[in-house]
């Protein structure tokens, strides 16, 4: 998810046998994938990602409570637990100033997985997306084989300015580089040099990475907005890497454009700012979506959040692969070692920004597709 304009130590979760969802599952339409359930969270959740050894972990941002984990892996008994441990989980809204926030995760909204063995997760660093924390902002790397946090990219001021949301995040196939959208105020992308800690702000302010002002977000058949009528605008959002890492894409979640360019131009630090936005192009029409994940091959997921639905491209053709109303805004997707596709549903239209009878708190879902066919959307 973007920027929005405008207990215990473990807790528990409910991992759900595959027998045991039977009744649940959604009665599939002939070629439509089969929607499962894999966990249940007493928590918003935004990210998931799947390590190359079936490792499952989560994430939980501090959107409208004080969430009593940020970074969790989902464990084989059912529940989760902090990771990579109890102290970088440590932080509160409510002890912000007795705490560090360099080394504790202080709003983490995303968590991804790299071939290297290496879990890196990313930290705008500014609860309810509101003002940044100082010092905060930061792509942590944890080393899967010691549970340990191996490397800290801190991003100073230039990089992650106040009124930034640095939101998702995609990997060379070389481990030189990560790509990074930030959905905060003034939308962009971020690059950065994974060998020297060096990171650069680009397209910063260029249409590609802004809401189209002409598009507004629905959700159950009705503009999605506040109480006092104010809409949402998403910046700077979707984001996924082909498979040989040439070529990067991303979108504005409230916008219908998706947007690529050449990782080499993204890559050269020489290039201008005329130069490199000359790079950027079209790469069609979508809808508001949120996640955007390419599989191995080379389909392209598209979290459908205004039909509960997830589409998948294949070249210019684009197929619905299952809708079903239980997926309440797919957030992010996976992709687990055997090619199970796996996304996180965060039921933001269902949060108190939007409905504030319904509370601080929502459970929300980790699901996996089961896939059998794609029918037309």
């Amino acid at each position: 998810m973007a920027r929005l304009r405008v207990a215990s130590a473990a807790v528990a979760v409910t991992i759900v046998a595959t027998a045991a969802l039977a009744e649940e599952r959604t009665a599939p339409a002939e070629g439509t994938a089969r929607l499962e359930q894999v966990a249940s969270f007493e928590h918003q959740v935004t990210g998931v990602t799947v390590s190359t050894d079936g490792r499952i972990f989560v994430n939980f941002p501090r959107w409208t409570e004080d969430a009593p984990i940020s970074v969790a892996e989902v464990t084989r008994d059912g529940r989760i637990r902090p990771y990579p441990d109890g102290e970088w989980n440590a932080w509160r809204n409510a002890r912000k100033n007795q705490m560090s926030a360099g080394d504790h995760f202080v709003c983490v909204q995303s968590v991804v997985a790299d071939a290297r063995g290496n879990l890196w997760v990313v930290d705008p660093a500014a609860p309810a997306t509101a003002a940044v924390v100082q010092g905060g902002p930061k792509l942590v790397r944890i080393d899967l084989k010691t549970n340990k946090v191996a490397q800290v990219i801190r991003f100073d001021e230039i990089v992650a300015p106040q009124g930034s949301y640095l939101n998702d995040v995609r990997f060379s196939p070389d481990g030189h580089h990560a790509y990074l959208t930030d959905a905060g105020a003034k939308g962009a992308l971020v690059v950065v040099d994974l060998q020297t800690g060096k990171a650069r702000r680009v397209l910063d302010g260029h249409p590609s990475t802004q809401p189209e002002k002409d598009v507004v977000v629905k959700t159950d058949g009705r503009e999605l907005r506040r109480p006092d009528g104010r809409w949402v605008e998403f910046a700077a959002d979707s984001i996924a890497l082909s498979p040989d890492g040439r070529t990067l894409f991303w979108k504005a979640l409230t916008g219908r454009t998706l947007y690529r360019i050449s990782t080499e131009a993204l890559n050269d630090p020489r290039l201008s700012k005329d130069t490199l936005e000359a790079r950027v192009q079209s790469a069609g029409v979508t809808e508001p979506t949120d996640g955007l994940w390419i599989d191995r091959r080379g389909r392209m997921y598209l979290s459908a959040i205004e039909r509960d639905a997830v589409h998948v491209r294949d070249g210019d053709s684009v197929a619905t692969l299952v809708q079903d109303k239980r997926l309440r805004w797919p957030d992010t997707f996976s992709e687990g070692p055997d090619g199970t596709i796996y996304v996180t549903s965060s039921r933001i239209q269902d949060m108190s920004w939007f409905k504030p009878e319904n509370g601080p708190r929502l459970t929300t879902q980790l699901w996996r597709l089961e896939q059998t066919g794609t029918r037309r959307p």
